[in-house]
């Protein structure tokens, strides 16, 4: 099996797992991600940033979560960089988490401003499937003990500010 059929047949499977078992046995936003077998580099970033006691901790959380292809489509060297920086790190990853549990059929019709744990904010729209920034939701409501996963097809890069907190 090609990886490509693999990531599928395992993200096939989990949601399967996933819709047809209690929310109360649903593994967290982690523990998903990593069965899903699509997101290596995203649990790679989250242990670097020091980020996985959160998004194991109570929630709920909606991730807005980069598959592997998302990461590969940034300039190269820019993942590396990234590992490095584990300030800058963080932020951005934050900049994918929302508190709460959001569902597509919340935003269906809409298009809204949503404050992220990093403190800015990302456009989501629900006007023609869900899209968040410049990013597609390529598969909605993974559901996870503490919140939903929302697969993208592209990283979110938070706007520069003016001064960075620390």
């Amino acid at each position: 099996m090609t990886p490509a059929i693999r990531s599928l047949v395992a993200g096939t499977a989990l949601v399967a797992g996933l819709l047809g078992s209690s929310l109360a046995r649903a593994a967290d936003i982690v523990d998903t991600a990593v069965s899903a077998g699509s997101f290596t580099t995203l649990i790679t970033a989250v242990k670097a940033a020091g980020l996985v006691h959160t998004l194991k901790g109570k929630g709920p959380f909606t991730v807005f979560a980069p598959n592997d292809a998302a990461f590969a489509k940034l300039p190269p060297g820019t993942v590396e960089s990234l590992l490095k920086n584990k300030a800058k790190l963080a932020a951005i990853l934050k900049y994918h988490v929302i508190p709460g549990r959001v569902k597509a059929a919340d935003v269906a019709g809409k298009s809204l401003k949503v404050a992220t744990v990093e403190g800015q904010s990302v456009s989501v729209n629900g006007n023609f499937g869900v899209t968040v920034n410049d990013a597609h939701v390529i598969q909605p409501d993974i559901e996870a003990s503490n919140g939903v996963i929302h697969v993208i097809d592209t990283v979110l890069l938070p706007p520069a500010r003016g001064k960075m907190h620390h």
